[in-house]
């Protein structure tokens, strides 16, 4: 009969032991009928699971029941995306949250004090010529979305000049202190104020992170410890999908030599492989104190069996010397490394500080110098011809009109998306779409790199 009753002790104790998670104050510019989801380890992160969404308890609140298990869970909330996640208290990268099972009915009370996408109302730091190009932009590549900042040059919008282009990660932290981790870069103010200074000027596509996900989209190797291994989808989606879009809506200098992928720390693990895997779309890369020792092994094996024909490649390296043990000596060999397959030391600057940490604020006032070195020399006011779209016109009656194309150039067909869906061969001549293209807006590229994609419409 003892037994009988530690039985059901325990059973009892195991079916109560849930830990009740209550939202108790949402912000003020919650979304009328707005769904509140968490997401997080016991769900592998899906950010709009059905079965993990907030139910209202009558009493102006909003919880879920969590069934007991063991360890720690780490979650957030969003209202459906990666695009809506909760932020801080100005609206910027919240940290995970994160409680412990302990076999003991627990209630959490939370507050929610922003979403990332609504901001905390707080005024914006972002210069005028900077825009959301999207909030929930489509990263097919990895079956999830991102918000994507814009910054036009001063004259864009009065000039016909084509700019170059700078790819950089950590959005949030770029333009706006509101959105930023710890400080913006200030790249619009930067950059404003050396156009006003004479500078040719360029275009500034900001990717946000993925908050949890972001060790694991800057890296395409996986370290055992912290994560990794999307970092290849990752630098597809700024190649075949995001540069591909900017480039035929926006008036760039697409040829490789006039776009540069730029990030700290993990970013700059990003850039230095995006531009190594991606040479016909980058190939200038800012590398701010970048992570190498996150994969450091796997990179230095990529680069000594696959990459090659580095020499008109241009890289910029800069670190604190302090910021950790491995940071000098880990460039070195990365850059030791690049230079043994084509990358020259002319092209290879590297720049080891005795001031600064680790942070935003270290790489903010590294930024102008960083651009202006790596695109010193180059001829930006002259957009030659060999870059110039030849004349491919769809008429009205949707067929394509080409001219100054002697020889056949392969074309890729993508859609909004970024999916591949058709290659054709072009040259002068009158074309018909391919017959198995549904009606839908699409973008044609070309495989060479050396002609602008153009908008096709398929009615």
């Amino acid at each position: 009969m003892k037994h009988a009753v530690v039985l059901l002790f325990f059973c009892v104790s195991g079916l109560f032991a849930q830990v009740t998670l209550k939202i108790t104050s949402l912000p003020s510019n919650t979304p009328a009928n707005a769904t509140i989801y968490l997401a997080g380890s016991v769900n592998t992160w899906n950010a709009g699971d059905p079965n993990y969404t907030m139910q209202s308890d009558g009493l102006g609140n909003w919880q879920i029941m969590i069934p007991q298990g063991t360890g720690t869970v780490e979650y957030k909330f969003t209202r459906g995306s990666w695009a809506t996640v909760e932020g801080n208290a100005i609206g910027s990268y919240l940290p995970n949250r994160s409680f412990t099972f302990t076999n003991l009915p627990q209630t959490i009370n939370l507050t929610i004090q922003s979403w990332e996408d609504l901001g905390s109302g707080a005024t914006s730091t972002a210069a005028s010529n900077v825009q959301i190009l999207s909030n929930s932009f489509g990263i097919p590549q990895l079956s999830t979305t991102r918000r994507i900042w814009l910054y036009l040059p001063p004259d864009y919008a009065t000039s016909t000049k084509n700019y170059p282009v700078l790819y950089m990660q950590d959005g949030q932290n770029l333009f706006d202190n509101n959105t930023s981790f710890s400080g913006e870069w200030q790249v619009d103010e930067t950059l404003n104020t050396l156009f006003n200074e004479g500078d040719y000027g360029a275009i500034v596509v900001g990717i946000d992170n993925g908050g949890s996900e972001r060790l694991n989209e800057y890296s395409p190797w996986v370290n055992t410890q912290y994560g990794g291994g999307n970092g290849a989808e990752y630098a597809s989606f700024m190649a075949n999908t995001l540069k591909p879009y900017i480039d035929a809506n926006y008036r760039t200098r697409p040829e490789p030599a006039m776009n540069a992928l730029i990030g700290s720390s993990m970013g700059g693990l990003i850039a230095t492989y995006g531009v190594c895997e991606y040479p016909n779309a980058f190939r200038k890369a800012g590398n701010l104190s970048p992570a190498y020792w996150f994969a450091l092994t796997d990179l230095n094996n990529y680069i000594n069996t696959t990459v090659s024909g580095l020499q008109d490649h241009r890289m910029y390296f800069v670190a604190e010397t302090t910021e950790s043990i491995t940071m000098v000596p880990n460039i070195t060999t990365i850059r030791n490394n690049l230079i043994q397959k084509g990358l020259t030391a002319a092209n290879a600057f590297t720049k080891f500080d005795t001031y600064g940490t680790h942070s935003e604020n270290y790489w903010k006032g590294e930024f102008g110098a960083l651009y202006q070195w790596l695109f010193q020399n180059e001829n930006l006011a002259v957009a030659t011809s060999n870059y110039q779209s030849p004349k491919i016109i769809q008429t009205l009656s949707g067929k394509l009109f080409v001219e100054g194309i002697p020889i056949p150039i392969n074309f890729d067909i993508f859609d909004v998306l970024g999916n591949q869906v058709q290659t054709i061969a072009l040259s002068n001549g009158i074309f018909q779409l391919p017959e198995e293209l549904s009606r839908g807006i699409y973008i044609l590229k070309s495989n060479t790199g050396e002609i602008l994609p153009i908008k096709l419409v398929r009615n």
